[in-house]
């Protein structure tokens, strides 16, 4: 019998506590939290001409001010969720906050170029204690089907339009305080989270004690990091590059070995338990492939809005709150109120070929195209979509893991979404420029041939995004098989989580 298997007794075994009258305050300091992590992957892009401007960072090193954050939180957060389990979810949350304001405030205060890309890394290493703590705080904090619907309701629609708020804030404090103020802000949020969390959040004291797989967390980390570093150079040295090739190389073999070594350790740092459930494998799957389209789409539609249609930071930053609205609306309105009595597959699925279609909408943008007639339908639709896709998938990824394991399937989700965000910001970002360079070729270089090629590549590169969302369409339909929660017995739920995947 496979040791995430739980016995009769097990099963039936009375509940030990009554649910904390105040979990909801907690879930608010989680949902705060999630949202200073996850804005800030999209919160300095719009604050850095000015940042490059003030430090004299050069055109080549510009791109470490957004990458330095990924690599550290997508190499790291196997890691620190494991971490999470050993020391406890609810302390490394104040860590991960304690640290993530220290390192925003180095930033904020940057003297340099180099200083900033330190106080950025920072800022992802603590990123992968806190992010993985914080969605492992409410999978255990919410176990009866209604309210954990409507728990992850709102924490999916902030980890879904976190980004779309980052771009919002980011114009906002860009251009009427500084861009320091766009990682400086981040000291106050995590003071009031860290207050918030000692008083209303609590962690169950584990039982056993286990130890550390460093074996394990140096192969996954340097794994990650090395693809996430491979995907972060494609976009400046070309997909055939003998450097990025390596790198992706290096990076896979590592990961292999990982995957061998695991099988052989008393502790592993990511038990192949977790991931043999067909519908946690499903739901991370579909999450990678979605984040791939997202992450391009906020890429190509924030230069398409400033650079093409001439918009200041503050009106790109709000041009995207409608995105932001729909995905509320999307998680909270829709998702949670359907998941306990609908298998998560029959929103999920339907929830993609909304999104896709919004994407499909936004390839007929031009040079002159309206907002209001081209934009913003495509936006509310992707919105309503990736709310009531991320909701779903999140809950379904974390549901019936065993207490042990929730940081590292919490860890699980929060990879795929920065593994698939590297691979759609290097993959359709060089998609784009290639079909500008061949248009250019065939149309010539004035200027307007250079705008309306420019336009051209976003529109190619989405059609690439409308590809990948509708693959997560499929993967969500085959694999994710499990009925609503509400409608299942203690024995059924624990029967579906034995691993079943071949």
């Amino acid at each position: 019998m496979d040791s995430a298997t739980p016995t009769s007794a097990a099963i039936h075994a009375p509940r030990d506590t009554a649910p904390d009258p105040r979990r909801w305050w907690g879930l608010a300091v989680i949902a705060l939290a999630q949202l200073m992590v996850v804005l800030d992957m999209t919160i300095v892009n719009i604050a850095l001409p000015s940042a490059q401007s003030d430090l004299g960072i050069s055109d080549a090193d510009r791109q470490w001010v957004v990458t330095a954050y990924t690599l550290a939180f997508g190499g790291l957060l196997l890691l620190g969720g494991r971490v999470g389990d050993l020391i406890g979810r609810r302390r490394a949350l104040i860590i991960g906050l304690l640290g993530f304001a220290g390192a925003s405030a180095l930033g904020g205060i940057a003297a340099s170029g180099g200083m900033l890309l330190a106080a950025r890394g920072l800022q992802g290493v603590f990123a992968a204690l806190l992010a993985p703590a914080a969605l492992s705080l409410v999978s255990t904090t919410f176990t009866e089907p209604h309210e954990r619907a409507r728990a992850f309701g709102i924490y999916g629609a902030i980890a879904g339009g976190g980004s779309a708020i980052g771009l919002i804030t980011g114009g906002l404090l860009t251009e009427y305080l500084s861009w320091r103020w766009t990682l400086l802000v981040n000291a106050p949020i995590a003071i009031v989270a860290v207050i918030g969390a000692r008083v209303f959040l609590h962690d169950r004291r584990r039982d056993s004690e286990s130890r550390l797989d460093v074996v394990g967390a140096v192969l996954a980390s340097a794994g990650l990091l090395s693809i996430v570093y491979g995907l972060s150079e494609a976009e400046q040295h070309g997909w055939t590059s003998g450097l990025v090739l390596s790198l992706l190389a290096g990076g896979l073999a590592l990961l292999a070995l990982f995957v061998v070594a695991e099988g052989r350790v008393a502790h592993p740092l990511l038990p192949m338990r977790v991931l043999r459930d067909r519908n946690r494998a499903g739901a991370l799957l579909s999450v990678g492939l979605v984040t791939v389209g997202m992450f391009g789409m906020f890429l190509f539609l924030t230069y398409y809005l400033q650079v093409t249609l001439g918009y200041s930071p503050v009106r790109t930053g709000l041009a995207f709150l409608p995105m932001t609205a729909g995905m509320m609306t999307g998680a909270v309105g829709i998702a949670s109120r359907l998941l306990p009595r609908v298998p998560a597959r029959m929103i999920m699925v339907p929830g993609l070929l909304v999104a896709a279609t919004g994407l499909v909408l936004l390839t007929r943008i031009q040079v002159d195209s309206s907002y209001v007639t081209h934009v913003l339908p495509s936006l509310l639709l992707l919105g309503i979509g990736m709310g009531s896709t991320f909701m779903p998938a999140m809950s379904t990824a974390t549901f019936g893991v065993a207490p042990r394991d929730a940081g590292v399937a919490s860890a699980m989700v929060n990879t795929s979404q920065q593994v698939g965000g590297s691979i759609g910001i290097a993959l359709l970002n060089t998609v784009a420029t290639s079909a500008t360079a061949h248009y250019l070729t065939t149309h010539g270089t004035s200027q307007l041939a250079m705008a309306t090629g420019v336009v051209h590549g976003f529109s190619v590169a989405i059609w690439w995004a409308v590809g990948f969302v509708l693959a997560a369409a499929v993967i969500a339909s085959v694999l994710v098989t499990a009925r609503p929660a509400a409608t299942r017995t203690d024995v059924e739920v624990a029967e579906e989580r034995v691993p079943v995947l071949v």
